[in-house]
């Protein structure tokens, strides 16, 4: 889920505290998240053999808190909606988050990052519930007409005519450096290799299960330019990608629309998506292929404010508690040892 764009958190003076334990890292309309829920995150997303140092790995889970947060707001509110989730639906995503590794690999690997496979249906489980939430409250609702295909072509018509064979691209920059204009709405920024790294890692774990890549990137790709649109870089000529370096131009020339490719130059990372693979030639909106185009660029930015508006509504209706940061802000950044106080009332 892409959760930068939320709200912070806030307290009211009329509902009184939630009892809570040094372990107690949020409280969500009265629902504890706990220091496991968060540790259980971070070692499905973080490549072990990645060293953060400690004020990168709280950085880390402070953002997976974050999203635990919204994800427990939703899975709330499909409980509300009366969402529920196919077993067989469960099992398919299941499979397929193990797919990439023979049974024994997959359970080996679990294990070096200490969970269970409870732990990944549980979580797959609360990803599709927040999926088909999204859906309904967002997705369902959107709509394109066909004066907004044609306004959007007359307004964009240089651009279907295509001089050569060129791929539409997106991507998500992360770099090892301190960055001076952080343009992602979070304003997330890898500072060391070992952060970079696992800051790339843990955006293609989300990118497998299933967080929209234009959201992602608008949340935490380093590229100043791109990152306001998602990532997106528009058509990109053959000519050009063959000049890029070669593991550039091999993570797009040949691929089929949709593949995802993590490729590292000089230190930086970038996950690289193709949206499209368009031959030379004139288009128009009487073609398909350019009609479709058109109109899920057109759906994707209605759904991008849309789901912004949405989740930033149902965070700000929540009572929520972060009571990590508050320890955190207290502390001057460092953990402490001390139970936490409740929120004052």
């Amino acid at each position: 889920m892409a959760c930068g764009t939320m709200a912070a958190c806030r307290a009211t003076t009329s509902t009184p505290a939630a009892a809570t334990s040094p372990d107690t890292w949020a409280v969500v309309d009265g629902r504890p998240i706990t220091r496991t829920d968060v540790e259980k995150a971070y070692r499905r997303t973080h490549d072990a053999s990645q060293v953060l140092s400690d004020e990168e790995a709280l950085t880390a889970k402070l953002s997976l808190l974050n999203d635990l947060i919204v994800q427990d707001i939703l899975v709330a509110k499909a409980s509300a909606l009366k969402i529920e989730i196919p077993q067989s639906d469960l099992d398919a995503a299941y499979a397929n988050a193990s797919k990439n590794l023979p049974p024994d690999a997959f359970q080996q690997e679990l294990a070096r990052r200490n969970l269970t496979a409870d732990d990944i249906r549980n979580d797959t489980r609360r990803q599709l519930l927040t999926q088909k939430v999204l859906e309904r409250e967002v997705g369902s609702k959107l709509a394109v007409t066909d004066q907004e295909v044609a306004d959007f072509f007359n307004a964009n018509r240089a651009q279907f005519n295509v001089p050569e064979e060129s791929y539409h691209l997106a991507q998500i920059v992360v770099t090892p450096v301190r960055d001076p204009q952080r343009a992602n709405s979070t304003g997330d920024d890898a500072t060391t290799p070992q952060a970079a790294a696992a800051k790339a890692q843990m955006l293609m774990e989300r990118l497998k299960a299933g967080a929209p890549f234009a959201d992602l990137a608008a949340s935490y790709s380093e590229d100043p330019e791109s990152a306001p649109r998602g990532g997106d870089l528009g058509l990109v000529p053959v000519s050009r990608l063959k000049q890029a370096p070669p593991p550039l131009r091999d993570a797009v020339i040949g691929k089929e629309p949709g593949a995802v490719s993590l490729v590292t130059v000089g230190g930086a990372h970038t996950l690289l998506l193709v949206v499209a693979h368009e031959p030379a030639g004139q288009r128009d909106p009487s073609m398909p292929q350019v009609r479709q185009r058109i109109t899920d660029t057109i759906r994707g930015r209605k759904e991008q404010l849309l789901r912004t508006a949405y989740l930033t509504a149902v965070r700000s209706d929540a009572v929520v508690v972060n009571y990590l940061a508050r320890r955190l802000v207290d502390a001057q950044g460092k953990m402490p040892l001390a139970p936490m106080a409740a929120p004052p009332k």
